[in-house]
């Protein structure tokens, strides 16, 4: 049962009938896993943490650079040089002393990354690797973890929701059947700072939600976003048939 100071912080939340106190008790009592605290991370642990989602792990192992600080919001300048998790935590921690933080200051290992990603609710993959999104994709799809995995470069952006619980759904790897990590990233191509953060917006957003049970997941499609001409498209993305990830890790 929240308290009177907790009425208080989430009273607009609970002003509004898709959430009320019952959705808000679920955001207190819930556990997210955020992988990445860059540029997509950054608006997706702030607005987990004022949102009121009572824990969450933040896993990255790098540390903060000067040339971060135009795009990953929950840094400041006083924090470079310091790991990524723990420079987060402290920001976070001044918006709401209540979420409760534990920090991951190092890479996972397969074994750790299969751990956390059973003990969560949830897992945000804000991470800009193909190689460990794929990672990502498939624990969650091994331990029943939904996923909420977002991308932006340049001017564009896309969002994605894997329904792990729903055997019929396509995963990451349904839409990247195979990429190499080869290809651009932000440090090489660049990036427009409201871009990643609008992104990692939605994705905070479609985290609420499923832990909510409000609305209607994005699980089954790509929602796609040029910058450029402020175009928003939504495209319906089928499990493709000789998926890898979902022949052998999709539970039931």
């Amino acid at each position: 049962m929240m308290n009177d100071d907790q009425l208080l912080r989430y009273a607009r939340h609970v002003m509004l009938p898709d959430i009320d106190v019952e959705g808000q008790e679920k955001l207190l009592a819930a556990k997210v896993l955020v992988i990445g605290l860059g540029g997509l991370g950054s608006p997706v642990a702030l607005y987990l943490a004022a949102s009121g989602v009572g824990e969450l792990i933040l896993a990255d192992f790098d540390i903060v650079d000067l040339s971060n600080l135009q795009r990953q919001i929950v840094h400041s300048t006083a924090m470079i040089g310091q790991p990524k998790p723990d420079s987060a935590k402290k920001t976070l921690h001044d918006i709401n002393p209540e979420t409760r933080i534990r920090t991951i200051n190092e890479r996972l290992t397969l074994d750790q990354l299969e751990q956390e990603v059973r003990s969560a609710d949830l897992v945000l993959d804000c991470t800009d690797n193909f190689e460990v999104r794929f990672a990502i994709n498939d624990a969650c799809l091994r331990q029943g973890t939904t996923l909420v995995s977002g991308a932006a470069i340049r001017m564009e952006g896309q969002l994605m929701v894997v329904d792990a619980t729903d055997s019929s759904m396509p995963c990451y790897r349904c839409l990247y059947e195979d990429a190499a990590d080869d290809q651009l990233n932000c440090a090489e191509a660049g990036i427009a700072a409201p871009v990643v953060g609008t992104i990692g917006t939605l994705q905070a957003l479609e985290a609420l939600k499923r832990i909510v049970g409000i609305g209607e997941s994005l699980a089954g499609y790509v929602l796609t976003f040029d910058a450029r001409y402020m175009e928003w498209r939504k495209l319906k993305l089928p499990q493709r048939e000789d998926c890898p990830s979902c022949q052998a890790y999709r539970k039931g």
